[in-house]
């Protein structure tokens, strides 16, 4: 029989917190495809390899549940922050691409994301898939595997404490969701308004053309061609847009450990 000691067993379970909140949160590991026992049984991994590499000698347990719960409460919630700060990048792509489908005419294309249950259009489903394998491809899975033990360095376990700079962060992070938004779907934006330029001048100049039934299948035609002439930079795009928001995520870890 294996006697684990109590105060072994409380810290390994407040860093399991931690891990298992970040992969609920984040955008690979928290997919539904993956199984609720294979994200607990790599978290228990994780955990126990971190604890055996961190620093124990500073932390003070207390055997009560008062302090168990606050602690728990606390590494939830940094493990969150860290998860979902992954996600405004793939929703400002998915959010693009949205844009993208409804100046094209594939509003009406709905399909239903099966990553955070949310409706979008095709353009914005294949541009969050796209950058899910630019994520795997660029090694972002173990990036946050990295950030998630760097964090441990620098938000010592118990030590969390909510400041202004983690606020301004979150807040500067969530409001990149839509310039990124505007700046992928820009080309589509310009073009097609200078299309619909177009269609008023020949609306004017020949008033019995029916612009409408010509237009609309122009319009999804000149849209689909202009993403597969611009899927090279949006390529590029998207993946310098998830290198720098890893460093975002060391800007993040290390504003909360303030």
């Amino acid at each position: 029989m294996i006697n684990i000691p109590v105060e072994d067993f409380i810290i390994v379970l407040l860093i399991f917190m931690r891990i298992f909140a970040a992969f609920a949160s984040s955008p690979i590991y928290g997919h539904k495809a993956i199984p609720a026992l294979v994200k607990v049984f790599l978290a228990l991994v994780i955990s126990y390899i971190v604890f055996l590499t961190i620093d124990k000698s500073n932390l003070v347990i207390e055997y009560n549940l008062a302090w168990l719960f606050v602690n728990a409460m606390k590494e939830i919630i940094t493990g969150l922050i860290i998860g979902f700060t992954l996600n405004f990048i793939f929703h400002g792509i998915s959010y693009a691409g949205i844009l993208m489908g409804f100046n094209i005419g594939l509003s009406m294309a709905s399909e239903l994301n099966p990553v955070d249950g949310t409706s979008g259009n095709v353009i914005g489903d294949l541009l969050y898939f796209a950058s899910l394998l630019l994520f795997f491809l660029i090694n972002g899975h173990y990036y946050l595997i990295s950030s998630l033990v760097y964090s441990f360095a620098i938000i010592h376990i118990g030590k969390f404490t909510i400041n202004q700079p983690v606020y301004e962060l979150i807040v500067k992070y969530s409001a990149a969701v839509f310039i990124i938004a505007v700046k992928i779907a820009s080309p589509i934006f310009v073009s097609f308004v200078l299309i619909q330029i177009a269609e008023g001048i020949m609306t004017k100049v020949i008033p019995q053309f029916q612009i409408f039934f010509v237009a609309q299948p122009l319009l999804i035609g000149i849209g689909l061609f202009m993403l597969a002439s611009l899927a090279p930079v949006y390529l590029y795009v998207v993946k310098y847009l998830l290198k720098g928001y890893e460093d975002n995520l060391v800007t993040l870890i290390r504003a909360m450990g303030q």
